[in-house]
């Protein structure tokens, strides 16, 4: 009997969407750059772009975990707020000689790879809850 509870179970686990994983991967690039910076240019800026990274999936994670649609939706966009705001410091990193030019252009790819997902993931949350209002 648990086994066929198990098959219709068809809820996704956060650690399972597509979004949430090459946020994870972003947060491994910046966190790369991030650890040979020194102590002043970490708390600088360092300690700020991290926490922007890292708080794009957290952001995700915690809308996923919302019953109300809109309130998903409100956490996916400060998810994209957090998003934009990793790609200012990294700019800020680059420019200021901090990081280098492959590390720039990894990040700022991944980055614009994320706000294409977050924004479909977006869409899907709002065509889900028009769905749900028929």
């Amino acid at each position: 009997m648990q086994e066929n509870i198990e098959k219709k179970c068809t809820y996704t686990k956060f650690e399972d969407l597509y979004v949430y994983k090459i946020s994870r991967e972003l947060s491994a690039l910046a966190w790369q750059m991030h650890e040979p910076l020194d102590w002043k240019d970490k708390k600088l800026m360092g300690d700020q772009f991290i926490e922007a990274v890292d708080s794009n999936a957290a952001n995700i994670v915690e809308g996923y975990g919302r019953f109300h649609y809109l309130d998903r939706i409100k956490f996916y966009y400060n998810a994209r707020a957090s998003l934009m705001e990793s790609k200012h410091w990294a700019m800020l990193l680059f420019e200021r000689g901090k990081i280098s030019k492959e590390q720039f252009d990894d990040f700022i790819a991944k980055n614009e790879q994320v706000h294409f997902h977050l924004n479909n993931f977006i869409n899907t949350t709002y065509q889900k809850k028009n769905q749900s209002a028929k």
